[in-house]
Formats: C-alpha cells, sequence, structure tokens
C-alpha cells in the first residue's frame, strides 16, 4: 500500500511539473490519463526493480481490478448521491401526497404526485416476471441439460436477444398490436409484454451460468437413488441454485424498471390512475420522469426528480427483500410455530429411558 501511496504521489508531481512547464491546462480529463499512466509506469518499474518481472505483473493486475472496481463504485456512487439530494427533498416535502396522489393535481389543481405512475409499474414490471422468470429459468436448464443442436440454436439466440436495443422490442410490439388497434392499442398489459421480451434473456443468461455452477455429484447422487430427471431438476438443481436465481431474476427485473422507450410506444403515459393494466393508457416511473424532466416549470422538474428517487427506492426495497428471502440456507423447509409437532411428556420419557 505504501508502494502504490507514493508511486501515485510521485506521479502527480511529475505529470503537475511537466503540465506547468509546458503551459497546458491541468482541467481535463488529459491531466487524469498521464497522472494514470505515470502511476502505472513508476509503480511497475519499482516492484520490477525490487521482486522480479511476475510479481509486477501479478500486482499491476491487482492495481487495475481494484482501480476499476473504485472507478464504477464511484460512478454509481455519484448517481445515487445526485438523485437522493434532488429527489429526497421533493418526496419528503410533500410526503405522503407524493405517493398517493396523480399528476394531474386533483381538484384543488395544486397537489401533485407520482402515484399512478407507482401503480403502473409495480403492475408492470410484476406481469413481465411473471411471464419471463419462469419461461427463462426453463430455457436456462434445458441448455445445460442438453447438447442438441436446438440448444445450441436457443443460446444463440438467447445471446443475440441480450444485446438487442429496447427500442427494438417497443417498435415490435408497437407495429404488430398497437398500430393496428389505433389508440386502444396502448395498454399497461401491452408494455409488460414488451418488458417481458427485455427481461427474458439477461434472466436467462444469468440463470444459465448459475445452473451450470451445480456440482455434477448432487445429480448423480439423486440419479443413483432411482430419481427422475425432472425430480433431479425440481429438487435437487434448482432448490440448490436457489439464491443465484434469485439474483438472476432482479438482474432482469433491475434491466427493465428503469426502461422508458417501450414504455412510450405500448403504454401511452396517463397523468391519472389506470388501475386496470388490461384497459386503457397507463403511466410509469420512467415515462414519468420522461416527460416531467423537460416540462419549462421548476414544478414540473422536481416532480421528475422525486419520481427518480421513488423509482430508485422502489428498486432496492425489491432487492432487499428478495436477497432475505434468499438468504436461507436450500432445503429446509419451514413450518408454523402453531403446526409444528410435538410430542407427549409420557412418550419423551419412555423414549429417554428405552
Amino acid at each position: 500500500m505504501v508502494d502504490v501511496i507514493g508511486s501515485v504521489a510521485a506521479a502527480l508531481a511529475l505529470v503537475w511539473l511537466v503540465f506547468e512547464l509546458t503551459n497546458i491546462s491541468l482541467a481535463g480529463f488529459g491531466f487524469l490519463f498521464c497522472w494514470a499512466v505515470a502511476g502505472y509506469t513508476i509503480y511497475g518499474l519499482l516492484v520490477w526493480r525490487r521482486d522480479g518481472i511476475l510479481i509486477m505483473k501479478d500486482r499491476l493486475a491487482t492495481v487495475s481490478i481494484w482501480t476499476g472496481a473504485i472507478i464504477a463504485l464511484a460512478a454509481l456512487a455519484a448517481v445515487i448521491f445526485y438523485v437522493v439530494v434532488k429527489g429526497f427533498p421533493v418526496v419528503i416535502a410533500h410526503f405522503p401526497r407524493f405517493l398517493v396522489y396523480d399528476t394531474s393535481g386533483g381538484k384543488s389543481g395544486n397537489e401533485f404526485g407520482v402515484g399512478q405512475a407507482i401503480v403502473g409499474t409495480v403492475e408492470q414490471v410484476l406481469i413481465a416476471t411473471v411471464i419471463s422468470v419462469p419461461i427463462a429459468f426453463l430455457t436456462a436448464t434445458y441448455l445445460v441439460q442438453s447438447r442438441s443442436v436446438l440448444a445450441r440454436l436457443v443460446r444463440n439466440v438467447v445471446d443475440a436477444m441480450t444485446g438487442t436495443p429496447s427500442i427494438i422490442a417497443g417498435l415490435f410490439m408497437f407495429i404488430i398490436w398497437v398500430r393496428p388497434h389505433g389508440v386502444n392499442g396502448k395498454s399497461g398489459f401491452i408494455a409488460a409484454l414488451t418488458l417481458s421480451i427485455m427481461m427474458l434473456p439477461v434472466t436467462c443468461r444469468a440463470a444459465l451460468e448459475v445452473i451450470r455452477i451445480v456440482p455434477g455429484g448432487l445429480r448423480e447422487a439423486a440419479h443413483a437413488l432411482g430419481a427422475p430427471e425432472r425430480r433431479v431438476v425440481l429438487r435437487v438443481v434448482l432448490p440448490t441454485a436457489r439464491v443465484g436465481l434469485i439474483t438472476a431474476a432482479l438482474l432482469g427485473i433491475a434491466r427493465t424498471a428503469g426502461e422508458t422507450a417501450e414504455v412510450l410506444f405500448t403504454a401511452g403515459g396517463n397523468a391519472h390512475y389506470n388501475w386496470d393494466p388490461f384497459h386503457g393508457w397507463q403511466d410509469d416511473l420512467p415515462l414519468r420522469i420522461f416527460e416531467q424532466v423537460f416540462q419549462p416549470s421548476r414544478e414540473a422538474i422536481s416532480i421528475g426528480w422525486g419520481a427518480a428517487f421513488v423509482l430508485m427506492a422502489l428498486v432496492l426495497i425489491l432487492f432487499t427483500l428478495a436477497r432475505v428471502l434468499g438468504s436461507s440456507r436450500s432445503g429446509v423447509r419451514r413450518r408454523l410455530w402453531f403446526r409444528r409437532r410435538t410430542r407427549p411428556v409420557s412418550e419423551n420419557v419412555v423414549t429417554s429411558s428405552t
């Protein structure tokens, strides 16, 4: 650690001196890039002269991994911090009305909220999860168990869908359903179907890697006991990979919870409540954020920041609940305390005496 700090400090002094002598501005990406290159070079030379070439490669790889992780976490922390600073005061100032009222303003005309967007987001993501997660898990199980030509074809299709832009799914549903039905073609259910298209490959790919790492000895032991393939999958493979499968489902939910383009083409948005996702236009949080931040008034933009904070909090709550539910050991069945069987005292005495 002392070597790293010393190399970074030496690189900073060297780059600063060079920039000052050449009258180059110290602000901007160029200074940071030169500082990073100089730091890696100085640290690599130091370790090479002291410990050799192999240790130098190992230390540089370790520093690169930590640097990338710190940069990624810093960017994520900056985004979260900025959303909290902008959106949290808006939610608190109008709590709990901001979570209950809709964006139409109601009868008073000055009370705004994102309640209808919260309802739309929950319903659309829930429907998309119910549709895509079982299909993704079954597909991942089939790809792990099978080595046929069809399995290779399905794997290639899943990989291709993973990199497909989200706007493609929105245009697809718009062409085959919304456009033929006109204004009545937009609804929350069509938006949920579009979200399920985007959720399916992400969840399937993550579940595929999770199921693949299940120890083969568990399968072989179950087959040796005479269990058929379906029972091996349902009672051994999937329970063993339960925590990883929950994480895979969460990745799919996180992938689709913030999508805007598909909902814009298929749900349409709505400033009023619409509890029925099968009929009428419906709003959701990403679409509400998109519409509010482009409004000319500061009040509308503040509603957009509040909706962004609510969306981030909602996703965080879903992550926390899923991790708590998946943290218990697989294979352990929980019973309610009033349904547990208890032996009579006389039976316990007889058993202990024998």
